[in-house]
């Protein structure tokens, strides 16, 4: 328990003020030592006294802004730590139909903006990085548990992107947020792109160095644009088998040969976009440790509530007081 304000606190002696000082009015009568002691009356007295004792000290604990101090608990569940690594070329703002989104039609971005941010949502336990990748890999959002961050980060994705794709280095930049999170548990990226991307020679090297120094699984959903090639199509005879001839076939054999366990997607719409989204989310189910961030909770509403319900019931009880007055001759007026 923490104070936002403690110098209040040293007001908290006042509690005791009302053990020590009379709460009734004073009467006419000489004395009541006559009168037999009344069990029903000193129990009242003694609870109008705590009643304001518990007034003060509610105001003072307000005033000094009690609260419950931030902390973190350890808990265990089904997940994974997943970063989402999202192209943001320009060719995602068209639709899976290859044109500019127009009436009911949604363009890729949009559809997996919608579809990644459910798939967030949905998954409790698990901890999320973003980065996006167009002309340069974007570092957006660590790997974290905050989920509303996360969201906020998925919410940007549907922006016009620029033209380029390097798919290379916005993959190093996913692992590096990997690398990052040193809490113990299973490691994925899930890369959402078009997949019009070639990688480099010296990229490739680099890429298969750093997967082979740690466990990470690597899905890729391959938004395929209609008529574009497939990624798991053999040209035919005589055609170009090369890189910059179907980009898309050649990335996917190049995260074949990284041995690792790799998942590849290819998807024409948003429905087989939500299917493969649910597949990972079936796969990635291994047990996990996380911590759960519990934040600073204010109890100064709360002592301020218990101060003014003892002050209502002093309230009541000076409402109901009457005054009695000893006139000579043995009348009581009230």
């Amino acid at each position: 328990m923490i104070f936002t304000n403690p110098l209040g606190l040293y007001l908290l002696p006042l509690i005791l003020v009302p053990f020590f000082l009379g709460m009734q009015q004073q009467n006419d009568y000489p004395s009541l030592t006559a009168v037999p002691q009344d069990g029903l009356s000193r129990a009242i007295t003694w609870a109008l006294r705590f009643a304001g004792s518990v007034a003060i000290g509610g105001l003072i604990l307000g005033l000094s802004g009690i609260a419950l101090r931030e902390h973190k608990i350890e808990r265990f569940g089904q997940g994974a730590h997943i970063v989402l690594l999202i192209d943001r070329s320009s060719s995602m703002n068209d639709t899976f139909a290859g044109r500019q989104p127009s009436g009911a039609e949604e363009s890729k971005s949009a559809a997996a903006k919608r579809l990644l941010k459910d798939f967030v949502i949905k998954r409790k336990h698990d901890r999320f990085g973003v980065a996006e990748f167009s002309t340069a890999p974007i570092h957006v959002v660590p790997i974290t548990d905050h989920k509303g961050i996360v969201l906020g980060a998925i919410d940007a994705i549907d922006r016009p992107g620029l033209a380029f794709t390097d798919v290379g280095r916005g993959l190093g930049m996913a692992l590096s947020m990997i690398d990052e999170d040193v809490l113990p548990g299973s490691r994925a990226i899930v890369l959402v792109s078009d997949g019009v991307a070639v990688v480099g020679r010296r990229v490739q090297e680099a890429l298969r160095t750093d997967f082979a120094r740690r466990p990470v699984h690597l899905y890729f959903l391959y938004l395929r644009t209609e008529g574009s090639n497939s990624m798991f199509a053999a040209p035919p005879p005589g055609a170009e088998d090369t890189p910059q001839a179907l980009p898309e076939r050649h990335l996917n054999k190049f995260f074949e040969s990284l041995r690792i366990p790799y998942h590849a997607y290819e998807v024409e719409n948003a429905d087989a976009v939500k299917a493969a989204i649910d597949d990972i989310g079936k796969l990635e189910q291994t047990p996990i440790v996380y911590t759960e961030r519990i934040p600073q909770y204010d109890l100064s509403r709360w002592a301020y509530g218990v101060a003014a319900l003892a002050l209502a019931l002093l309230l009541a009880a000076k409402l109901c007081a009457r005054r009695i007055r000893f006139v000579p001759g043995g009348a009581h007026v009230h």
